[in-house]
């Protein structure tokens, strides 16, 4: 209860504020006109003639239309004009030195009157004083007083305007930066959902193939059923560090993905030694080149096109290939499995797999290229990709 009143009389507060806010414009304008007539009147009063009464109504009319100069700039440039030049030539004498009104209508004028409005007024008033006033110093002091008055308000648009400019830079800066931090965001959920899959696809289909095989002999082959349960065991502890890995730097304030442990390729070993075990024969060429990045990339590649192979090909022999080509590391996974079609049902989701997107997208990541298709003579399955080694 006492939170809802609370909250009730903030927007009570906000409610007055912002009525106050409008109407301090409207109160300003009318003291404004008050005064300008005030002005007016004692310049009246103090002349040595006695004037009639419809003189003095000429002399506070021109401070009439002041409270509606901001949204009606010409038109109370217009309306106040009118009956000061005729106070002029009937009764000049009691004309003020500085008349108010003229002051402040100049201003608003120059300030938020319409371009050809601003450039009538400026002429008129040059032209005005010069030709209606009989001395060299009135015309002067005429002209410092109208045409500073008309400075003065154009210098006022000009900051407005430059402050327009700089809230709607402020505004593209704001909105640049919030579409940076989204791009940020999903960068970088797309690479932890590739690590992600990479690391579970591969421990999870090796694992998922032993445990299939081990049941089958663990009567007529028990040392084959304790090396399937044991490749099981390796696939699991090898997929819970490299969880921690990733979790662990999602877990460091301030983490970034240059920070994460990035697998080596003297790491593929034991992921050859794994698949090896799950009954396929592997045959490997492995050399240590690069940066981190790049071997992360190749170590993922292979691994993934492993998985693959595991999962899909039912293949019996496969060759992994990592090795220096001029400027680039070149990998290559061969299979001699059923080939295209499981590619197919790899790449068109059937599987419930992204692997040979995800084997693009690193490939790309380090400003290399990545192929899959059908192997040597159709047979089989060949995953392919180069990688820069120098940026």
């Amino acid at each position: 209860m006492e939170w809802a009143l609370r909250e009730r009389a903030v927007r009570v507060r906000a409610r007055v504020s912002g009525r106050l806010g409008r109407a301090e414009p409207v109160v300003v304008d009318v003291l404004l006109a008050v005064f300008s007539a005030a002005v007016s009147l004692w310049s009246v009063y103090d002349d040595d003639t006695a004037w009639p009464w419809w003189v003095y109504l000429l002399a506070t009319a021109p401070s009439v239309p002041l409270p509606w100069r901001r949204r009606f700039p010409g038109a109370v440039l217009l309306a106040s004009s009118l009956p000061a030049a005729v106070l002029s030539v009937v009764a000049h004498s009691v004309m003020p030195q500085v008349q108010v009104f003229a002051v402040v209508t100049i201003y608003t004028l120059a300030d938020r009157g319409r371009n050809w409005q601003r450039l009538l007024t400026l002429v008129v008033l040059v032209v005005g004083n010069i030709v209606g006033t009989h001395s060299p110093s009135g015309a002067l002091f005429s002209l410092v007083v109208s045409v500073g008055s008309f400075v003065f308000g154009s210098l006022v648009r000009e900051l407005r305007r430059l402050a327009r400019v700089e809230a709607e830079r402020a505004e593209q800066v704001g909105l640049r930066a919030a579409s940076d931090a989204a791009r940020a965001v999903a960068e970088e959920r797309a690479r932890i959902a590739r690590e992600m899959h990479d690391i579970l696809a591969h421990a999870v289909s090796l694992m998922v193939i032993q445990a299939e095989a081990g049941p089958l002999v663990v009567r007529s082959d028990p040392d084959r059923a304790i090396r399937a349960f044991d490749a099981i065991a390796d696939s699991g502890r090898d997929a819970m560090v490299q969880l921690r890995r990733v979790l662990g730097v999602l877990k460091e304030a301030g983490a970034g993905p240059e920070l994460a442990p990035q697998p080596r390729l003297s790491e593929l070993a034991a992921v050859v030694e794994r698949v090896r075990a799950s009954g396929v024969r592997v045959e490997s060429r492995i050399e240590e080149s690069g940066p981190a990045e790049v071997q992360a990339a190749a170590y993922r590649i292979v691994q993934e096109a492993l998985t693959n192979t595991v999962k899909h090909a039912a293949a019996t022999r496969v060759s992994v290939r990592v090795v220096r080509s001029g400027a680039d590391l070149a990998v290559e996974v061969t299979d001699d499995g059923c080939g295209a079609a499981s590619a197919q049902e790899a790449v068109s989701g059937r599987s419930g797999g992204r692997g040979l997107v995800s084997i693009r997208e690193r490939a790309a990541a380090c400003g290399g290229s990545a192929q899959a298709g059908p192997g040597p003579d159709g047979r089989g399955f060949t995953v392919a990709a180069r990688l820069p080694l120098r940026a």
